[in-house]
Formats: structure tokens, sequence, C-alpha cells
């Protein structure tokens, strides 16, 4: 092997080292799994292009940072604010409920934790990376101008110095401790409902034990079970549809009209966001088997499930997550994930069965 080749090598394995964080940076910024592994590479290339520009000055890991930042910036000069069904519209009552989709780059995006979450030993490292990357707080975080959210993920997150976060800016301490002191303000502004959710890291025995009756009250599809276990003020949401659902009433409601399909599904846990989920598969008509519907992830608030996002658009979701597009009767995987598959099925599945009962 050449010098050359081996200092290659070498760049290789010192870049990939960052790629887990810089991943989870990038997604805060842009609420996008797919934007943030473009911004990633784009991270990456442009590292690789101009390290021999890189004299050392400060440490790879900041170097590749500032690169991370300046991609994300860019990409969110368009101005694009991704969000929840809940930061959009106000709840439907279940009599008015109309499926309508909304572009993708709506939507605040679900990404798996192994995708952001680097791995450690620090138990309060690992909860606080957690909740950086859980629903509401993203949601938050996309309230914040671009710049204010850098500062605040740099500071409150990643626990950078003042001083490098201002290095990194190329501004000022007094800058920086500015732009935190607004984007905690905002963020104490937009506090809501949410504030209250709280899972533990790892969960507790209350909490697993809640999550065991969710799936069986839901696999059953057992909805006196399923109120049972929901906070009263429990939201449903399931983007691409603005349409959200407040209250077990108007949840168990839908379930039981709209997405009378679901009953017989099966439940894999995942975990995304931080938060204990779920992939659903809906059985076939033909009983041959189950088909890939939604990746589930479930907020939990004082002892009972708070919130239940739904994100259907299969084709892009369960592949991210490794999971197979369709299980056999028994329950096995028969189509390796990102093999191909059922596209926007669930999309257009339910809008389908919503016709029908228009």
């Amino acid at each position: 092997m050449s010098e050359g080749t081996a200092t290659t090598a070498d760049l290789d394995v010192r870049l990939e080292k960052h790629r887990v964080e810089l991943t989870g940076y990038c997604y805060r910024m842009l609420g996008s799994s797919f934007e943030a592994e473009d911004a990633v590479q784009d991270t990456m290339v442009r590292a690789w292009r101009s390290y021999d520009k890189f004299e050392g000055r400060s440490s790879l890991r900041s170097w590749l940072y500032r690169i991370a930042t300046n991609v994300c910036l860019d990409m969110l000069n368009a101005g694009n604010r991704r969000a929840r069904p809940m930061d959009l519209t106000a709840p439907s009552p279940l009599a008015q409920a109309a499926l309508t989709p909304r572009p993708d780059n709506t939507w605040l995006e679900p990404v798996p934790d192994a995708r952001v979450l680097p791995t450690t030993a620090d138990p309060a490292e690992a909860a606080v990376a957690k909740e950086s990357v859980r629903l509401a707080f993203m949601a938050a975080l996309q309230q914040l101008p671009p710049k204010q959210r850098a500062v605040l993920i740099l500071r409150e997150v990643l626990a950078w110095r003042a001083s490098e976060v201002a290095e990194l800016l190329g501004t000022t301490v007094a800058s920086v401790n500015s732009a935190l002191q607004r984007a905690r303000a905002t963020l104490a502004d937009n506090a809501g409902a949410d504030a209250d959710a709280a899972v533990s890291d790892p969960l507790d025995e209350e909490q697993q034990k809640l999550l065991e009756r969710y799936v069986a009250a839901f696999e059953g599809y057992d909805m006196t079970a399923l109120t049972a276990l929901l906070h009263e003020d429990a939201v449903m949401t399931m983007p691409p549809f603005d349409l959200w659902l407040r209250g077990p009433v108007d949840i168990t409601g839908f379930m039981t009209t709209l997405g009378a399909a679901c009953a017989g599904s099966r439940l894999i846990p995942v975990e995304v966001n931080g938060l204990p989920g779920f992939a659903q598969y809906k059985p076939d008509e033909d009983g041959s088997g189950f088909t890939a519907w939604a990746v589930q992830a479930l907020e939990i608030s004082k002892g009972r499930i708070a919130g239940f996002h739904c994100f259907l658009d299969t084709a892009r979701w369960f592949p991210l997550f490794g999971l197979p597009l369709r299980l056999d009767g028994s329950g096995q995987a028969v189509v390796p994930a990102g093999t191909g598959g059922v596209g926007a099925g669930a999309v257009a599945g339910l809008e389908a069965e919503a016709d029908e009962i228009e």
C-alpha cells in the first residue's frame, strides 16, 4: 500500500468516527432525517476536498462542525420550518375529520436513534441526547432562526463553551450569549403541555408495563383498554396528513371508523427520536400476511400515553429503520428493507378508506 493510499484510508476512518454525532447535529438543525444525511455527506466531501488546507488550528471535530453548520445554514436559507400537524392547524373533531396531505417538506421527520445518538457510557449524557431529538423539542427548535438554533444546540445540547461557539460562527462571545438568551426565551414562550412529557432512560418498570398494555390493546384493537392508557389530552397525528385529533374519544373513534382496517395489526418495537415506538404492520385483506403501515412514536406523561404519532410514508421510513416491508402470516419478514415496497401505500390506503366512508 502506498503512503498516499494509507493517508487516504486513515482520513476516511477519522471522518467516519464523527458521522453519527454530525448527523444528530444536522438533524436537530434541519428537522429532516434525509436532509441531515445529505448535509453530513456534503460536509464529508467538503472536508475531503479541503483537508490539505486544514492546518490543525482547531480539532478535526470542531472543523467538521464548522463545515456542517455552514452547510445547514445554507440549506435553511429557503426559510422552511418543519412542523408537526398541531403546529399548523387546530384539532379536528372526529365528525369533521378530513385527510388532507401536505408536501413532505412540511413535516418534522422521524429518525432512528442509532443514526443520530452516539454511543456513550454516561447515562446522564445519553438522557440529554435523547431529550434533544424528541419530537416536542425538535418542533420547538424549528421556531428559532437558524443561527439561534445552532447556538442553542451547540451550547445546551453539545455543551460547547461560548468561546468555542463564537469561533465556529465567526462572532463574539457576547453575541453568542445574546443569541442563547433569545433562543431560551423563545423556547420558554412556546412550551406547552409537551413540557410535562417525560420518558425515563432506560424505561422504568411502570413505563415498560404501560407499553406492554398498549401493545396488547392495539393488537387486540380493544378500545376500552386503549382509552384507559391515553391521557385525557392525548393527541394523535398522521403525517403527511395535517389532521390531528385530541382526546381518547376522538382518537378511538377514528380508529374504529377511518382506521378500522388496522384491527389485527402487529407491532414491532423501534427506537425513534429518543422515544419508545413501534413499526405497525396492517393485516392483508386476504390473510396472507402483514404490510408495513406506519412508524409510531409514543410520548408518555404522568403514567399515560400523551402523544401517538404515526408516520405513514412507509417507503421512506421502513428502510430507514432497517425494517422489512412485509411480514408473513407468522410475523416473519418476507421482503428485506430497501428492496422496493408499498411506496406511499399507507397514505393512499387511508385516503381510499376515507373516500369509501364518505
